[in-house]
């Protein structure tokens, strides 16, 4: 009798000391991303249609190795512990001037992003959702949520801490100065990105999609690249942001996604996945292929201000490429003697990533890889090394 009535004190004893205390969460955290409006802003659909020319180049495998990761994955933290601002509404209202105009970042199709300063001098972005939308976008402000707590990288828009009550739903990031690469190539800053910048801006980005797609705890597709989702830090480092429509990928090699609705934005659209429903990474590289031809051109992916035949970015660039025009692609605002050569290779890079179809396209991490070397190349011819 005194061995089971032992046990059972050991037990008592044990589910009292591992027992979780409860933790009071009144409100929550801040979170940064700095969207400015987009001629072509996200969208979702049920259904779409475009082509793309078809490069008549394929992806050779590259023998170069990526630079090793700038920043390690985190296992996810529980989001009732996520970040490291916490706040109260009446706290947040303080920090934004009550959401005044003159804060105001960016607009999306989440709502709309806010500058802050915290009383320890700390500057965030805060996002706010439309509250005439709170139900319709409490699922993507989960998501947002759920998969930036999942993120840790330096080319990754990081995750301060959320407020999710009653009608509010506010996400917390770190602020990132400088403004959307879109706004840079706007000329909004006045000065004008050089060609070095843009290529250092082009490898943050494909390091950032790069560890979404192959090192994060869970492979994640971002379903939303573009220009104005690409935040810059005042040494013009880019930082991907917005994960609004962020999906979770499947771990099985090869698998896809069949969605019941495409987002995304037009321009940026990968066109197999509008015809198919079927979502991979390779949705991503296609963005990514027309975020390089708009990095090296200025242009817009689509502007209908210009002629027919040029108010479709990359058919336009891909038109001018194949005649041997390389030089009339290039942003007149760079006043800099371009290396047709290294252009050459970023545009066929560009166009293997917007190949029609997912199979003609590298994976992100072979991008990255290959920007590397074109870059490397390029300092070399320049004498930078």
């Amino acid at each position: 009798m005194a061995a089971p009535r032992l046990l059972a004190i050991c037990c008592s004893f044990l589910c009292h000391c591992f027992r979780s205390r409860k933790k009071d969460t009144d409100d929550a955290v801040l979170v940064k991303e700095s969207n400015s409006t987009d001629s072509a802003p996200s969208l979702e659909m049920n259904s779409a249609s475009g082509k793309i020319p078809a490069s008549p180049l394929r992806v050779p495998p590259s023998p170069l190795r990526v630079p090793p990761s700038p920043g390690r994955f985190s296992m996810s933290p529980k989001l009732d512990r996520i970040g490291s601002v916490h706040l109260t509404m009446r706290q947040i209202a303080r920090a934004t001037q009550n959401f005044s105009p003159s804060l105001k970042l960016g607009e999306g199709g989440f709502g709309t992003v806010y500058k802050a300063q915290l009383q320890d001098g700390q500057m965030v972005a805060i996002k706010r959702a439309s509250k005439e939308h709170s139900d319709t976008l409490r699922s993507e402000f989960r998501s947002e949520i759920e998969l930036l707590a999942k993120i840790d990288h330096r080319n990754l828009v990081k995750l301060l801490g959320y407020v999710d009550k009653g009608n509010e739903h506010l996400i917390i990031t770190e602020y990132v100065p400088s403004g959307t690469l879109r706004e840079h190539l706007d000329g909004v800053y006045g000065s004008c990105l050089d060609f070095g910048q843009r290529l250092e801006i082009s490898i943050d980005v494909a390091h950032g999609l790069t560890y979404l797609h192959s090192y994060a705890e869970k492979q994640i597709i971002h379903r939303d690249v573009k220009s104005s989702n690409i935040l810059l830090t005042e040494r013009l480092r880019a930082k991907v942001a917005d994960f609004g429509f962020a999906r979770l990928g499947d771990t099985e090699s090869g698998k896809t996604h069949v969605l019941t609705k495409v987002k995304g934005t037009v321009g940026y659209l990968d066109p197999e996945y509008m015809r198919t429903y079927q979502l991979t990474p390779k949705s991503d590289v296609y963005s990514f292929g027309v975020l390089l031809v708009e990095i090296l051109t200025g242009r817009r992916p689509v502007d209908s201000r210009r002629s027919p035949d040029e108010k479709v970015t990359i058919r336009w660039a891909f038109w001018k490429h194949n005649n041997g025009e390389t030089e009339d692609l290039v942003d007149p605002q760079m006043k800099e003697t371009m290396d047709v050569k290294t252009c050459n290779k970023m545009l066929d890079l560009a166009f293997q990533c917007a190949a029609p179809t997912r199979v003609d396209r590298p994976d992100m991490k072979s991008v990255a890889e290959r920007l590397w070397a074109i870059r490397a190349k390029y300092l070399k011819r320049a004498g930078k090394e």
